[in-house]
């Protein structure tokens, strides 16, 4: 990348950061009224500690991604229902954009009415701490990996290559290994069993895209069968 196209691309991701940051504001706007209004008050601890979390990375994605990797905020702002998308996945992100709330409405229901689901502290802390782990490492896959897309297809237009830096040196698909993470995670935080249900429907719905565009990647990426050899398993060390 010369200097003349590294300057537009971060003139063009610079001149995002406004809408991301107007989408954050609106974003926290719901997702706090998800979580408040489904546990019937304000005063809920955990509640705030989940939303302090969803808003931290929705300004921390874009404003990291200016500096370290502004290419990845303009790819993502393409749906995962660009042209290109396979169709498997769309509907895989369409059915995990439905779960990803329940976790929250189904906690702050338990704490609307009262069900006997509390959990030790320590248990909330140790939620905590996999949330911002899984947090963390999906926003390092991200700054890693110049084609990290919402939607998986092949970016011929943009010569997609292996990535074999960052957490990529140890599995093949760490963003989804902090997806699953904070997704399982989540309920512990809380504090519900309930909505580890669909905690854990996330969590297989992820395992099972992490299959199906790794087999895409190994039949259409160049170069991506070698990295396999090299890095042989796709989320975690030793098992799979």
């Amino acid at each position: 990348m010369n200097f003349d196209s590294g300057l537009m691309l971060k003139t063009k991701a610079r001149s995002m950061i406004a809408g991301w940051l107007i989408r954050s504001i609106v974003g926290s706007i719901v997702y706090g009224s998800i979580i408040f209004l489904s546990a019937g008050t304000f005063n809920w601890l955990w509640g705030w500690v989940m939303l302090g979390i969803l808003v931290s990375v929705m300004i921390v994605q874009p404003l990291m991604l200016m500096h370290i990797n502004p290419v990845v905020l303009i790819e993502r702002e393409k749906s995962f229902w660009t042209q290109g998308v396979k169709r498997w996945d769309k509907w895989i992100m369409t059915i995990a954009g439905g779960l990803m709330p329940l976790p929250w409405i189904i906690a702050g229901l338990d704490v609307r009415f009262h069900r006997p689901t509390s959990m030790p502290f320590l248990v909330h802390i140790g939620g905590l701490i996999f949330v911002v782990i899984g947090h963390a490492l999906f926003l390092w896959a991200m700054a890693a990996n110049a084609f990290f897309s919402q939607g998986a297809r092949i970016q011929s237009e943009r010569n997609h290559q292996v990535v074999a830096n960052g957490p990529y040196r140890f599995v093949r698909h760490p963003g989804y290994v902090g997806v699953i993470l904070y997704s399982i995670a989540t309920p512990f935080l809380l504090g519900s069993m309930w909505a580890l249900i669909p905690g854990i429907m996330s969590a297989i719905l992820f395992v099972v895209r992490t299959r199906l565009e790794d087999k895409m990647l190994m039949a259409e990426l160049s170069g991506y069968e070698e990295f396999a050899r090299q890095i042989r398993y796709r989320l975690a060390p030793g098992v799979w």
